[in-house]
């Protein structure tokens, strides 16, 4: 099967709910209130700065090297970045629900210190399997959200050979590309995770190399914010899960 000549994944800008996790956590609080779906959850302010500001790399590409499709996650903080970055383009977009959030059950809405005062037995065989492969009730595992990419990676590199390709999505499907793009094992992608914080609108991406795979190329990049002052942000999603 042909590979993609580059591929480029944004994390979304910052959310509302990102703006309130840090001193929800903070405060000690066991839930994180809110009225609205997860994948209702919209930019902030500062959000939709960052996803303006990534329109602006996206002018400054060469015209060779820009995308040529991009795939969005339908959870609103991703279409909103998307639309955001690509004014003005006439870069052709798709949703895929494969590009979702990952989902978290019954752990949905609570802070590590809810998760471990609610519900002390899913923590502990949390522990016991690790994050990889452990899935909350009604929820997914890391390997769930793995295998969606997995699909979706196939089908583009069926139907868009040598094509350049931008998705809009989360942070855990950042972390996932890199070990399914450049073969991570489970320890490497576990490390990866606790050593690192995906910030928001950041880019992470792979080109084409002179064997014909995708080798990397940048990982969780935020020069692009900080050029014209929009501001990085590194709140994690309002979920006790991510490792």
């Amino acid at each position: 099967m042909a590979e993609l000549a580059a591929l480029w994944i944004v994390r979304h800008g910052e959310s509302t709910a990102n703006a309130a996790a840090t001193a929800v956590e903070a405060s000690g609080a066991e839930l994180v209130d809110g009225t609205e779906r997860d994948a209702d959850v919209p930019l902030s302010p500062t959000g939709r700065e960052q996803a303006r500001a990534t329109g602006r790399w996206l002018a400054g590409l060469p015209v060779g090297r820009r995308p040529d499709l991009a795939v969005v996650s339908p959870y609103v903080r991703a279409v909103q970045t998307a639309e955001l970055a690509l004014a003005g383009t006439d870069v052709p977009v798709s949703r895929d629900e494969r590009l979702r959030d990952r989902e978290l059950g019954i752990l949905d809405g609570l802070t590590e210190h809810g998760v471990r005062r609610r519900y002390p037995g899913e923590a502990a065989r949390r522990n016991r399997l690790g994050e990889f492969y452990y899935r909350p009730p009604g929820g997914e595992s890391w390997t769930d959200v793995a295998l969606r990419l997995r699909a979706l990676l196939g089908d583009l590199r069926r139907d868009h050979p040598g094509g350049r390709v931008l998705l809009f999505g989360h942070d855990a499907l950042v972390f996932l590309l890199r070990y399914l793009v450049e073969g991570l094992t489970e320890a490497e992608l576990t490390a990866l995770t606790r050593e690192q914080a995906i910030a928001n609108c950041s880019v992470t991406g792979w080109s084409v190399d002179a064997d014909g795979r995708l080798a990397p190329e940048m990982f969780n990049d935020v020069a692009h914010l900080r050029r014209p002052g929009a501001r990085p942000t590194r709140e994690d999603e309002v979920q006790a899960e991510s490792v």
